[in-house]
Parts: C-alpha cells; structure tokens; sequence
C-alpha cells in the first residue's frame, strides 16, 4: 500500500492551494470592505508620515493604470477568471510533493479572484488603498489582492527555478 500515500499527496497538497487562495480572498474582501468604510469621505490616513498611507482608490484598468477604453471591466473579468482556471490547472498538474509552488499558485489565483470579485460587486473598479512613496514620486495605489499575486509569482518563480536546478543536477549526476 505504498502507492496510496502517493495517491493521496496530491489532493493533501492541493489543499494547500486552496487554502492559500480562499483565505487571499476572504483578507481580500475583509480590508476592502473596511478601506472603503473607513476611507470613502477622507482624503486619506497618513500611517507613516507621506511614506505609507491608506487612500482610496477604485482602479478600472489593471496593475499600473493599464487601461483598455470602455471595456476594460470585462476585459480584464475574463483575463483574470481565465487565469483562475489556469492556475488551478497547473496545480493540479504540479510536481508531487511542492508545497512551495501550490502556496504560490494559491497566492496568485486567491488575488486575482480578489480581483475579479471587485469586477463584479461595483462598476467603480476594483478598490485599491495601500500607498506609498515619498512626496509625488509614489508607488501605484494597490490591496491585499495584488499583494498575494505579486508575491505569489515571485515564489512561483522560484519554485520554477529550483525544479530547473534539480532537474539539471540529476541529469549531470545521470550523465556521470
């Protein structure tokens, strides 16, 4: 019965990816919810002097700005819903055993589902309130969402490059 551990590791490990994705989008939710109470009729709350502040922004377009004329709402609902769907994908078809890459995986699909929740709930876009720099020379505004897909896909990566290192270290170790 050796192979039904194997069997069973990956639906353990895809809880993983679950569990990161709805708890992304359920803080998601939470702090948008609390930002656009707290922050609707203020100009803003400056938490750290002009470095950090919570402000609030409703963003039509997508990271940066990004914005595609009339229809960028639903442009941007379908790229992100079809990005849910392909990262649930790749999870499902991730190595054995890599934690590592269905937390990442979990991170980016819990916020572009944060994302496209704010699609759906309000014509205003998605609620962004995170800002920070320093005088004019600021970061663009952004939410716990493009948190988790940011550094969902950093640690993406890095699972990606440590699979290519362990990939290339056993072929040279075969070739030996």
């Amino acid at each position: 019965m050796e192979n039904a551990a194997e069997l069973t590791a990956p639906g353990a490990e895809r809880r993983v990816f679950w569990a990161a994705a709805v708890i992304t989008v359920v803080l998601d939710l939470i702090t948008k919810i609390i930002a656009e109470g707290t922050l609707l009729r203020t100009p803003g709350i400056s938490i750290f002097g002009d470095w950090f502040q919570l402000r609030l922004v409703y963003n039509q377009g997508a990271a940066f700005g990004l914005h595609l004329g009339p229809y960028s709402r639903w442009i941007f609902f379908t790229v992100a819903l079809v990005a849910v769907f392909v990262l649930a994908r790749m999870s499902r078809t991730s190595p054995a055993g890599d934690w590592f890459r269905q937390l990442a995986l979990g991170l980016v699909a819990g916020g572009a589902a944060g994302n496209l929740i704010d699609r759906v709930r309000s014509p205003r876009g998605v609620v962004d309130f995170l800002d920070v720099g320093i005088g004019a020379l600021r970061w663009p505004t952004f939410n716990v969402a493009d948190i988790a897909v940011s550094c969902g896909a950093i640690a993406l990566v890095i699972s990606m490059w440590r699979e290519d290192a362990q990939r290339a270290e056993a072929e040279s170790a075969s070739a030996a």
